[in-house]
């Protein structure tokens, strides 16, 4: 007994009572599982086939990733969706807003950010020549169907929750888009990503153990709270121990007593049988813990930023300590920065895939997402940017279609009209008043023909405007040393089936020639400024001329020779004697010139794959055919040649 040990209170300690310390491993992160069970026809995406859910629970949890998900699927749906040519093609336009509406595109961004994909549920008509419906199928509710022999995704299984499927349940088989000949398919959207074919992680997946930690945080200073942080008082009582009866009726009486909001509702009872007996507290505080507790809030908050590729947290609604609220320049430069890497990325994804199903209608339209950006945060530049291209960037159409009065123009400030007028060789402008609003037209007065020439003019330069068959394709403003042939073939291609075009590339021949107009394209002169020098006068054939151009004449080049010949605007040629429109447009100091035009019939025709490459250079091929005689001369503003236009003496 003598080399038996004693504990605190002085009693002896049982021979082989030790104390353990065990270590309990947290669960940690790990990527979704993809399986492909043998007895079950789908493949199951994460651990119980439900890591969509999974994902769901890190959005509700994390004040930061609900953050960052939100902002930044707002911001890939923007204002919806817009096309550059919806003026042109009006029709098109819109079946296309009928077919993808709003709601459905904002459910497709939601989904496509949170989860990594998204799917639209592709409706046909009953004799299935047009899709006639296209509605948004939540993700979570779809698992994919085991690739057949090629390698493709055959079918989609919709089961409303598949946490609740029972063996005895059969989930609805949807056949994958294009991939049978009923009226219902699944069109399933997801970016490619090395190692994962069935299914697409999120683009945030490296960042979803952060999202849980910052939940986690949140949670158990939650119940800090809720349980009072510690014990408020211990009631030790010493005068031996009450059985189990006696010790609940001594409990619930305290605790009528003492518990409640005001001391957290916690207390400790202690039953001794003596004061030596009692029992001692021995509580484990952690050392600086307020510190440590605010590491590891702002590290999960880091973290998820960088997850989502969060440029500046501002940009999202999250205040930071990097200045960036004082500084306009730094958020314009983070907001063009995340557009373009973050959020163009998953527009283009969805607009490619709405192109192949709108492409089953028949409708090519050039899309785009209206951005939620502030114009003045855009960066764009019309020296180099079309206006397809700025409408593109800032949602704002810039190639309206401006409203006409009389057959001329108007616009809503005086600034644009004046600028109108000097292109029309007038100067200045008028308003026009419609009820409460105010229009500016160009020049101080309506530009009027002058009787006697306007007569003239219309009798002897027979023009037309190019209908509607017909699409510009192309409008040379100087010489590019190249012949109408050669010009028509760099832009046009004709249509033609695979059997045309294996026998065109047995039998055709490098040689041949065309005149002008060809039955595929026409070529067209527009009368156009071709000098910004000042000018102390105003003539009326080239003020008649620019008005005409304006509201979309042109000419062909023998409509130019005839009233050459005819002698239209004489009174200003060389001794009052007919002399060549082409050449010299509206005679001596004229800043005028002819624009050449190239139009395609759209029915036999397309743009030419060399068409963007051609308007990128703006650079023609040079050629030994040569142009109608006067090309060059057509093409520069009699005040820019030699003499001023001026016949030599």
């Amino acid at each position: 007994m003598k080399n038996r040990k004693r504990n605190s209170l002085g009693q002896f300690i049982k021979k082989g009572s030790k104390s353990e310390v065990s270590f309990v491993n947290l669960s940690t992160y790990t990527s979704p599982e993809i399986v492909e069970v043998p007895n079950q026809e789908w493949v199951q995406y994460g651990a119980d086939n439900n890591y969509f859910q999974f994902l769901i629970d890190r959005y509700n949890g994390s004040p930061t990733n609900n953050a960052c998900i939100n902002g930044i699927s707002q911001q890939i749906y923007g204002k919806g969706l817009g096309a550059t040519d919806s003026s042109r093609k009006p029709e098109q336009y819109a079946q296309m807003i009928t077919l993808l509406k709003k709601d459905v595109v904002r459910k497709l961004s939601y989904d496509l950010k949170l989860m990594g994909q998204c799917a639209m549920q592709v409706i046909y008509s009953k004799d299935r020549t047009k899709i006639a419906q296209i509605e948004h199928l939540p993700i979570e509710t779809l698992r994919a169907e085991k690739a057949n022999e090629d390698g493709d995704i055959p079918a989609y299984f919709y089961f409303k929750d598949w946490t609740k499927l029972k063996p005895s349940d059969k989930p609805l088989r949807i056949p994958a888009y294009g991939m049978s000949k009923e009226n219902i398919e699944i069109y399933y959207i997801k970016p490619y990503k090395s190692g994962f074919y069935y299914y697409a992680p999120v683009d945030y997946q490296g960042g979803i153990q952060y999202a849980e930690l910052e939940e986690e945080i949140s949670n158990y200073h939650l119940n800090n709270i809720m349980n009072g942080l510690s014990p408020s008082m211990l009631i030790n009582f010493n005068n031996g121990t009450p059985n189990p009866q006696e010790r609940e009726l001594i409990e619930s009486r305290i605790a009528q007593k003492f518990s409640g909001s005001s001391n957290a509702g916690k207390f400790i009872l202690s039953f001794n049988d003596n004061k030596e007996q009692q029992a001692e507290i021995t509580p484990v505080q952690l050392s600086d813990a307020h510190n440590q507790y605010q590491f590891l809030s702002d590290e999960s908050q880091s973290k998820v930023l960088v997850a989502h590729r969060v440029v500046s947290p501002m940009l999202l609604g999250i205040k930071d300590k990097t200045g960036l609220g004082n500084n306009a320049d730094e958020i314009k430069t983070a907001s063009l920065l995340m557009d373009n890497t973050v959020i163009r990325p998953f527009q283009e994804l969805l607009i490619d895939s709405f192109d192949q199903v709108l492409a089953y209608n028949d409708i090519a339209l050039n899309l785009y997402f209206i951005t939620l950006q502030p114009l003045e945060f855009t960066d764009v530049d019309r020296s180099v940017q079309s206006d397809e291209e700025i409408e593109e960037e800032t949602g704002v159409k810039m190639s309206v279609e401006l409203k006409e009065v009389d057959g001329y123009k108007i616009y809503e400030t005086k600034e644009e009209a004046e600028a109108a007028a000097k292109e029309m060789d007038c100067s200045g402008h008028h308003e026009h008043i419609e009820g409460d609003k105010v229009w500016y037209m160009p020049c101080e007065k309506h530009p009027e023909l002058s009787v006697d020439l306007g007569k003239e003019i219309l009798e002897n330069l027979k023009g037309e405007v190019v209908n509607d068959e017909w699409e510009l394709v192309d409008e040379l403003e100087e010489d590019q040393d190249i012949s109408n042939e050669d010009w028509a073939n760099i832009c046009i291609s004709e249509k033609k089936s695979l059997f045309q075009q294996l026998k065109d590339e047995i039998t055709s021949k490098p040689d041949g020639f065309s005149y002008l107009d060809s039955k595929n394209y026409k070529i067209r002169y527009k009368y156009a400024v071709g000098s910004t020098k000042p000018s102390n006068s105003t003539r009326d054939f080239c003020q008649n001329m620019m008005s005409l151009s304006k509201s979309g004449i042109v000419y062909r080049l023998e409509d130019i020779d005839k009233a050459s010949r005819d002698g239209v605007n004489k009174e200003l040629g060389h001794n009052r004697k007919p002399y060549d429109l082409f050449k010299f447009k509206g005679g001596i100091y004229c800043r005028h010139k002819w624009n050449r035009a190239l139009y395609r019939l759209k029915k036999n025709t397309q743009p030419s794959k060399d068409l963007s490459d051609y308007k990128k250079t703006r650079t023609i091929p040079k050629t030994y055919i040569k142009n109608p005689r006067g090309t060059k001369q057509s093409e520069i503003a009699p005040i820019n040649m030699p003499n001023k236009g001026a016949y030599p003496k």
